[in-house]
């Protein structure tokens, strides 16, 4: 059995690195940092846009295979209503589901949308829980009919929450503590 380890470079997003090692020391530190996004071994299903008997001529001959994700697709459609993203799944950098769009947050004056407000969790509305995510960090990804985003899971969850429908958000404390956290390094 054989472990892959699947790198994106934090320099240009689109490229995408795999070695053999989980360090990724063998990936070129030119094109670096580099960034564990998964690790999967040849008994899963491959779910990558590279073959991969390719992938291991490129670990045999170099250490390392790259490979560019194509530029997300254009759609056709130059705006969309609210009511069409609302409810629509997000994805994380492997594809994964993270959760729900629930609604997006409009600064009132500007009329731009700063944040959607994510839901996960839960059964029939129990338990669910709320994180907005700036809305820059999604772009909709024609393939997964959903947006995908940079950020993990994890990420989102430590993200302030958004406390539910009674809530008058953004208060001037939770927009500050929103903004500092997915403006700070590493976002």
């Amino acid at each position: 059995m054989t472990t892959y380890y699947h790198f994106q470079s934090a320099q240009q997003a689109r490229l995408h690195g795999f070695t053999d090692e989980p360090s990724g020391a063998k990936l070129p530190p030119e094109e670096g940092p580099w960034t564990l996004v998964r690790q999967t071994t040849s008994e899963e299903r491959w779910i990558y846009p590279v073959g991969r008997p390719l992938v291991q001529a490129g670990l045999l001959e170099n250490g390392f295979f790259l490979w560019e994700s194509p530029p997300p697709l254009r759609s056709p459609k130059p705006v969309i209503e609210s009511d069409r993203v609302e409810g629509t799944a997000v994805y994380d950098p492997t594809g994964r589901r993270i959760g729900t769009i629930q609604r997006l947050l409009i600064e009132k004056v500007g009329g731009r949308v700063l944040y959607v407000d994510i839901t996960f969790g839960g059964f029939f509305g129990l338990g669910t829980h709320h994180h907005t995510i700036p809305w820059e960090k999604l772009s909709y990804d024609t393939r997964l009919g959903g947006y995908r985003t940079d950020v993990t899971e994890a990420q989102v969850r430590q993200a302030p929450a958004f406390y539910g429908d009674d809530q008058i958000w953004p208060d001037p404390k939770q927009e500050k503590e929103s903004r500092d956290y997915w403006h700070r390094p590493g976002f």
